[in-house]
This record gives structure tokens, sequence and C-alpha cells, in this order.
């Protein structure tokens, strides 16, 4: 099954519409090709608590100190990827995406990062595990084959190189 139902398709549309926005100037999103699949990937489900879950954030979270900021001022995306230990303390964490609203998450980094809400549900047995790290990046991204094509490659690498049962995706 394919992640992206009629790739070629949809590619072709999202090509129409970048050159409309490189025409005219202008980046018009009512004309923005959004993906539609009909039927939704098959897969076994898990039970959480003998599992080992990888939290992904979308949220364009890396570390302040020692990690490169997302381009959140790029208007095709930044598709790049931050592994990020899930120790790490919160106030180490910067986010830089430009297409969300960053005050709740300035305010409390776990409504997107909730990696210490996490551990808890660890302790109390609501989950086995969570991996040594997690995956971030930065969710806005227009071209859904290059998501396909590069940041699910890395995460899917990084899930397997840390033997996780299963992904918990907090969008931004």
């Amino acid at each position: 099954m394919d992640i992206l139902e009629d790739r070629e398709g949809w590619r072709a549309r999202h090509l129409a519409w970048l050159e409309g926005c490189h025409r005219t100037g202008v980046v018009d999103w009512r004309l923005y090709p959004i993906p539609k699949n009909t039927v939704a990937p098959p897969g076994r489900g898990i039970d959480l608590s003998r599992s080992r879950l990888m939290l992904v954030s979308s949220a364009g979270a890396y570390l302040r100190d020692s990690q490169a900021a997302f381009d959140a001022d790029d208007p095709l995306g930044d598709y790049g990827q931050r592994l990020i230990s899930a120790s790490v303390p919160l106030e180490a964490l910067a986010f830089a995406h430009g297409h969300y609203d960053h005050m709740a998450v300035d305010q409390d980094p776990q409504v997107l990062v909730p990696l210490r809400h996490l551990e808890t549900m660890v302790k109390e047995g609501q989950i086995g595990e969570l991996t040594p790290s997690m995956v971030s990046f930065m969710g806005y991204l227009p071209d859904v084959t290059r998501l396909i094509d590069e940041t699910f490659p890395f995460i899917l690498q990084a899930a397997r190189a840390e033997k996780a049962d299963g992904v918990l995706l907090v969008p931004a």
C-alpha cells in the first residue's frame, strides 16, 4: 500500500501550484492540492503497556545550544530532522517553526514535546518504555513527496535503531 495514493497525480498538481506561486508571487493556500487518501494504511495494533514507544514531534524542536534551528522562514519548508535525547531538560529546547502560535509551547514545551508526561505513563505502567531518543521535525512541509522520501525514512531508521514498537506523533 502506498503512503500517498496517486503520488504522481498529486506531484503534478503540487508542481502546478508552485508554478502559480512563482508566477504571481503569491502563495495562495486556497489552491494548495491537499493530499487525500481513501484507504488507511494497514498495521497491527500494539499493547502500549508492553511496548517501547518513540516520540515524534512536528513542532520544530531543537537543542538550543547544540543543534541548528530549522529554517522557519523557508517558504518551501525545512525537511531536516533532529534526534534529541528523551531525557533532555525541556528548558534546553527551542522551537523554530513559523506556522503555529508559539505562546503555549513557549510556556510549557510539553504541549508539543510531552516527554515528562510520557515518563509518568511509563512509571504508571500505561507504556512499557520510551526509546532513548525522540525525533523532531518542522511540520510545515508542503511537498508531501519530500516528506515521504526524506523525513519518513529518517524517522523509520531512528525507530528501528532504537527498537521502537510504535511511534507517537504529536503534530504542531
